[in-house]
């Protein structure tokens, strides 16, 4: 028993080791048909608008924004020209955790019909919300991840690492499809 739970652990480590020495970078130069950005973290916002105004997407997907939260409120915050919202920008408000981001850009992907996703999201959240983003959505969609580097506590990184091994577990047996 012990040397099973030694292994575990030793396991534990190196893949928590690998996982921090691997979040996902920015990804350049990539156009894909929409953005999807979760609400929660610092840059995410900003890295999405700035992507579609380069023109890296034609549409970009808010998921899980405040009840409330109206399409100018955001363009003022950020900084942006009302129109990039008015043509650009939809906003999610059924969203409140990761797997629900995950329904609700479903749905607005299957409603637009898009075949390719960039997901915008803090880098030590891109795995776990991939993960579940194309889960949701299966092999019709390629789900394109785009880190946006962040200064983290390494307990968040634990409990983020913890969250995607426990979820890809279940995923494996079927569980919460």
């Amino acid at each position: 028993m012990l040397r099973l739970l030694s292994t575990l652990l030793v396991a534990w480590c190196l893949g928590f080791a690998a996982f921090m020495l691997l979040l996902p970078p920015p990804l350049e130069g990539t156009t894909t048909d929409a953005i999807v950005v979760p609400t929660g973290g610092a840059g995410r916002i900003d890295r999405g608008l700035q992507l579609l105004r380069d023109r890296q997407a034609k549409r970009m997907l808010v998921t899980g924004v405040a009840p409330g939260v109206r399409p100018r409120d955001l363009a003022r915050m950020y900084g942006t020209p009302r129109a990039l919202f008015d043509c650009c920008v939809d906003l999610g408000a059924d969203a409140v955790d990761t797997r629900s981001n995950a329904e609700e850009t479903a749905a607005w992907v299957r409603r637009h019909d898009y075949r390719t996703v960039r997901l915008v999201t803090s880098d030590w959240h891109l795995p776990r919300a991939r993960m579940e983003l194309s889960a949701t959505l299966g092999p019709r969609v390629l789900v394109l991840g785009d880190g946006v580097p962040g200064n983290v506590r390494l307990a968040t990184l634990v409990n983020e690492y913890n969250k995607l091994i426990l979820r890809r577990v279940a995923l494996w047996v079927g569980w919460g499809q």
